[in-house]
C-alpha cells in the first residue's frame, strides 16, 4: 500500500532530524513528515557503544567548539550540558619515524626548534591570510587559482622545512582523516575559515575539540529531537532509499513505497550519489562523486585507573609517520579511557588487518608513550566507518582540486568551464 505524505526525508542523522523537526516545522506545522532511515538507529555518524557493558563512550562526532554557534544552541535549547576537553598535563609528540625522538609539551601545539618555528608562524600567518580572502556564502569567487591545487602541492610549496610538512601531514590526516594530496586547497581554507588553522587542531578554550556533551555524548541531540519534536511515528528505521522517482503528475515516489510531494536527501554526498534518480540528476552525480568522505578508525581503551595523570600526562599523544597505527589520542574526559584515531594513509593500510593486530600495534605505541601500564587494560573497542554501509566513512567530506570553482555556490548547475 502506498503512503501519501508531504516531505520525505531520507537519512536520520542530525542534518536529516534539524529538516524535520525545526526548519520545515517552523515553515508549517500542518506538514506531514515522514524521515526513512536505512540503519536501525538514529544520529548518523553519533553513536554511543557500552564500554564493558559499564561506561559509554562517544564513537563518532564528539566534540563541540565554541565557533558551532548552531549545535550549541540545539544544546542550549534540548537542556543538554557541555564540558571542558580534558588536556592538562605533558602531552607526547613524536614525529621522524621510528628512529624520531618522542618529545614531551604543556603547550597547546609543540614547540618545535627555532627554524621551524619561523617557518610555522610564516605559513599559518599566510593561511590566515588566504582565509580572509575566501568567500563562504560563494567560494567560486576569484578563487580558482586555489583551487587549481592540493592542500599537499601548497604545502610543498610553501612549508620549507621537512619536519614542518611532516606536521601539516599528520594535521590533515586528524582533522579531515584524508591525505593533504586529496583534498582542494580552497576546502581546506573554507574549513579554517572560523577562526584560523590553530583552532583546528587544538582542544584549548575556542578550539573545535573544546567541549563534549555529558552523560549521552552527541547522539543525545538526536534522540531528544525524536522525542520532543518528531515523535517515533514519523521515522521508519531500517529503510534505504536505493531509488527516487519523480513524475510532473503523480509528484515523488522512493523505494520504499511511500509517495509525496518532495524528498529532502541528508545522505553523505557519496552515499546520496547511489541513489537511482528518475529524472537523473547529472550535475549532481558529478559534485557527489568528487566528495570523498574522510577514513578514520577510531578506538576506544578503558583502563582500570588513569595511570598517565598519576605520571603528569594528559592522555593526548600525536604521531605523525605512517610507521606509527595512529595519529593521535585523547583521554574522552570522565573516567579512566583513551581514544585514539588511525586516519587517512594508516587507516587505509591497516584497515583490511585482523582487529586484534591493530590492538596489538595500538597498545604497543601507548607504551612506547605513556608506559607499560598502558598494556593492562579492562575493555578495547574500536570502529572503522568506512565499514559502515550507510555512513561510508568517517569524519566528513571534502572537495577534490577544481570541484567549487567548476560549480556555482548553489550547486545547482554547472559554471565557468
Amino acid at each position: 500500500m502506498t503512503v501519501k505524505i508531504d516531505v520525505i526525508i531520507v537519512g536520520a542523522g542530525l542534518s536529516g532530524l534539524s529538516h524535520a523537526a525545526h526548519l520545515l516545522r517552523k515553515r508549517n506545522a500542518k506538514l506531514k513528515r515522514m524521515i526513512l532511515e536505512a540503519t536501525y538507529r538514529v544520529g548518523g555518524r553519533t553513536v554511543i557503544p557500552a564500554a564493558n557493558g559499564v561506561d559509554r563512550w562517544d564513537f563518532g562526532g564528539q566534540w563541540v567548539g565554541s565557533t558551532q554557534t548552531h549545535i550549541l544552541e540545539l544544546i542550549k535549547e534540548l537542556v543538554l550540558e557541555a564540558f571542558m576537553q580534558f588536556n592538562i598535563g605533558k602531552k607526547v609528540h613524536h614525529m621522524g619515524g621510528p628512529g624520531g625522538k618522542v618529545h614531551t609539551y604543556r603547550t597547546s601545539i609543540p614547540a618545535p626548534s627555532p627554524v621551524v618555528l619561523i617557518d610555522l608562524i610564516q605559513l599559518f600567518w599566510e593561511i590566515g591570510r588566504l582565509c580572509a580572502t575566501v568567500c563562504i556564502q560563494d567560494p567560486s569567487t576569484n578563487t580558482a587559482e586555489l583551487d587549481s591545487m592540493t592542500l599537499y602541492s601548497y604545502i610543498t610549496r610553501h612549508a620549507g622545512h621537512p619536519k614542518l610538512k611532516e606536521e601539516m601531514v599528520m594535521c590533515s590526516r586528524s582533522v579531515f582523516g584524508k591525505e593533504p594530496s586529496q583534498m582542494s586547497f580552497l576546502f581546506f581554507l573554507m574549513s579554517a575559515a572560523a577562526g584560523g588553522m590553530l583552532p583546528l587542531l587544538e582542544s584549548t578554550p575556542g578550539s573545535a575539540s573544546e567541549l563534549k556533551i555529558k552523560k549521552g555524548g552527541t547522539q543525545q541531540p538526536s534522540q531528544c529531537w525524536l522525542a520532543e519534536r518528531v515523535g517515533w511515528k514519523n521515522v521508519r528505521l531500517g529503510s534505504p532509499v536505493t531509488a527516487i522517482w519523480q513524475d510532473a503528475e503523480w509528484g515523488v515516489t522512493t523505494t520504499t513505497n511511500t509517495f509525496c510531494s518532495a524528498v529532502i536527501v541528508t545522505w553523505p554526498p557519496r552515499l546520496a550519489a547511489k541513489i537511482h534518480y528518475q529524472p537523473a540528476l547529472p550535475s549532481r552525480e558529478f559534485l557527489t562523486q568528487n566528495m570523498p568522505v574522510g577514513h578514520m578508525i577510531q578506538f576506544i581503551i578503558t583502563y582500570q585507573t588513569p595511570f598517565w595523570k598519576e605520571k603528569g600526562f594528559s592522555g593526548e599523544t600525536v604521531a605523525g609517520s605512517t610507521s606509527f597505527l595512529f595519529c593521535v589520542t585523547f583521554e574522552p574526559s570522565g573516567n579512566a579511557a583513551l581514544v585514539g584515531f588511525i586516519a587517512g594513509q594508516q587507516a587505509s593500510q591497516w584497515s583490511s588487518e585482523e582487529g586484534g593486530e591493530r590492538r596489538k600495534a595500538v597498545l604497543s605505541s601507548l607504551v612506547k608513550y605513556l608506559g607499560l601500564e598502558a598494556a593492562s587494560f579492562i575493555h578495547y573497542e574500536e570502529k572503522d566507518w568506512a565499514k559502515e554501509v550507510y555512513s561510508g566513512g568517517c569524519p566528513i567530506n571534502v572537495m577534490a582540486p577544481g570541484l567549487l570553482t567548476y560549480y556555482h555556490p548553489s550547486l545547482r548547475k554547472p559554471c565557468g568551464r
